[in-house]
C-alpha cells in the first residue's frame, strides 16, 4: 500500500510562505511599480517595409497633379489651370515591367518618371510612403516595390534602434512582403521628433531608397490605460466564471478554495514580475491566463479524488480524506508539471524578446500552479472543515454530502 503523506503538516508554513512572497510583491508594485510593455503605453506604430526604389516621379507644368496608388493600379489626377481636368488610371494587370508603367505615366503631359530600378512588376504592385504628398512637383515622390531577396531581419531593425528605449520589433505579412512593425514608447510632445529620428536612423543604416514607411499612428494614453482596466477586468470575469463552474461541479468552499489557489498564482507571477522588473505586456498577460486554465485543471483533479475518495476510503476525518487526494494525485502533478516544463524551457532558453519573457512566466506560474493546488487550496479546504466528522453516503450526490458524527469527539487536530 503507497505510504499516506500528511501534507496537511505543512500547511502552515505554506501560507506563510506563500503570503510573505505576495506582501513583498505588493509593496515592491507600490515602491517601484510594474514596467508596463508598450502594449500599456501610449507610443508610436509603425510599419516599414523593406523595399526597392522603382521610380521617380515629377511634374513641371501650371496644373496640379496629384499620383493615387492603390492595391489595383495606380491613377494620376489632373486638375486646375492649364490642362484638362481627367484622371489617367492604370491597372497593375496592364503593365508587367517598370519600364512598362513608367511609360504609360509618362504619356501624361509634364509628368515624367525616371526609373531607379528596372525589373518585373510583383503582384503587390508598388506603393508610395504613408503620408508622402501625393500632389507632384519638381520634388520627386518615389514608388516602391517589396525588396523580395532582402536579408534584413527584426534584429537588424532593432539594431538600427539601437539608441532609443522602448522599442519593439516584429515581422508582419508574408515573408515576401517584407514588413516590420517597430513600437516606440514617446509621449505625444516628442512622438513627432523621436518619428523622424528613428526613421532617420533606419535611413542611414539601409539606405534612403530602401525603406518605406506604410502605415503610420499614434496611441494616446487614453488608450492605453482603458487597455489595463480592460485587461483587469478580463482576468476578474475569467476568476468568477471559474467559481461558478467550481460550485457548480462541486461545493462552494471547494469553489472558493479553487479559486484562492490561482489567484494566489496570478499574485505571484505579479510579484514576480514587479521584482525582475520583466517587460509586462500582453503577452505576459496571455501567460497570467494561461497558468489560470492550467492551475484550475490541476486543482479540478484534486478536488475530485477528494470526491471519489470519501466514497471508497475509511477515514474519521476530512484531514485523513484530504491527505490521501493528495498523496494518490501527486505523482499525476509532478509529471504533468515536469513535461510542460520541458516545452516551456526549450523556448525559455533557445527564444528571444517576448516569446523569452512569456516562457519564462510561464515557469514561475507552472511551479506555482502545482504548489497551490496541493498546499493552498488544500490549506483552505482543511481550514474550512477541519472539525468536521462524518460518515458518507451511498449515492450519486457531490463532495458535499457528508454529514457530521453526533457522538464523536473532536480529535482532527
Amino acid at each position: 500500500m503507497k505510504k499516506l503523506i500528511q501534507f496537511s503538516k505543512f500547511f502552515p508554513v505554506a501560507v506563510i510562505l506563500s503570503a510573505v512572497i505576495i506582501i513583498s510583491g505588493i509593496i515592491s508594485v507600490i515602491t517601484r511599480g510594474i514596467n508596463f510593455g508598450l502594449d500599456f503605453k501610449p507610443g508610436m506604430i509603425e510599419e516599414i517595409k523593406i523595399s526597392n526604389t522603382v521610380l521617380e516621379v515629377t511634374y513641371n507644368g501650371t496644373a496640379t497633379v496629384s499620383l493615387d496608388v492603390t492595391e489595383n493600379g495606380v491613377d494620376v489626377v489632373v486638375s486646375g489651370i492649364g490642362e484638362e481636368n481627367r484622371t489617367e488610371s492604370i491597372s497593375f494587370d496592364s503593365v508587367s515591367t517598370v519600364s512598362e508603367l513608367a511609360a504609360k505615366i509618362n504619356s501624361v503631359n509634364g509628368v515624367s518618371a525616371h526609373i531607379k530600378k528596372e525589373q518585373a512588376l510583383p503582384s503587390g504592385g508598388v506603393y508610395v510612403t504613408s503620408g508622402a504628398s501625393k500632389n507632384l512637383g519638381e520634388n520627386p515622390l518615389r514608388l516602391f516595390v517589396a525588396d523580395e531577396s532582402s536579408t534584413v531581419t527584426a534584429d537588424d531593425i532593432r539594431a538600427a534602434l539601437k539608441d532609443f528605449s522602448s522599442v519593439d520589433v516584429k515581422e508582419v505579412g508574408s515573408d515576401t512582403e517584407r514588413a516590420f512593425q517597430i513600437r516606440m514608447g514617446v509621449t505625444g510632445e516628442e512622438s513627432k521628433t523621436m518619428q523622424g529620428d528613428a526613421n532617420k536612423a533606419l535611413t542611414d543604416t539601409f539606405g534612403a531608397d530602401k525603406i518605406a514607411i506604410s502605415k503610420s499612428d499614434f496611441i494616446g494614453a487614453q488608450y492605453s490605460q482603458s487597455l489595463i482596466r480592460d485587461s483587469i477586468i478580463l482576468v476578474l470575469a475569467t476568476l468568477v466564471l471559474i467559481f461558478i463552474y467550481s460550485a457548480i461541479r462541486f461545493h462552494w468552499d471547494f469553489a472558493l478554495a479553487a479559486v484562492i489557489a490561482i489567484i494566489h498564482d496570478s499574485l505571484i507571477m505579479v510579484s514576480f514580475i514587479s521584482f525582475i522588473q520583466m517587460e509586462f505586456s500582453t503577452t505576459t498577460l496571455a501567460a497570467i491566463l494561461t497558468i489560470i486554465g492550467y492551475s484550475i485543471n490541476a486543482t479540478v483533479v484534486i478536488l475530485d479524488r477528494v470526491r471519489s475518495d470519501i466514497k471508497v476510503v475509511e477515514a474519521k476525518t476530512f484531514k485523513e480524506i484530504l491527505n490521501s487526494a493528495l498523496t494518490s494525485t501527486l505523482s499525476r502533478s509532478i509529471i504533468t508539471t515536469l513535461t510542460t516544463l520541458f516545452a516551456v524551457l526549450a523556448l525559455f532558453f533557445f527564444t528571444t524578446g517576448t516569446i523569452h519573457d512569456f516562457s519564462l512566466a510561464l515557469t514561475v506560474g507552472l511551479i506555482s500552479g502545482c504548489y497551490s493546488s496541493i498546499f493552498i487550496a488544500g490549506a483552505f479546504i482543511l481550514s474550512v472543515r477541519k472539525n468536521q466528522k462524518f460518515t458518507t453516503i451511498a449515492s450519486k450526490s457531490n463532495i458535499s454530502q457528508f454529514k457530521p458524527a453526533e457522538d464523536e469527539t473532536d480529535d482532527a487536530e
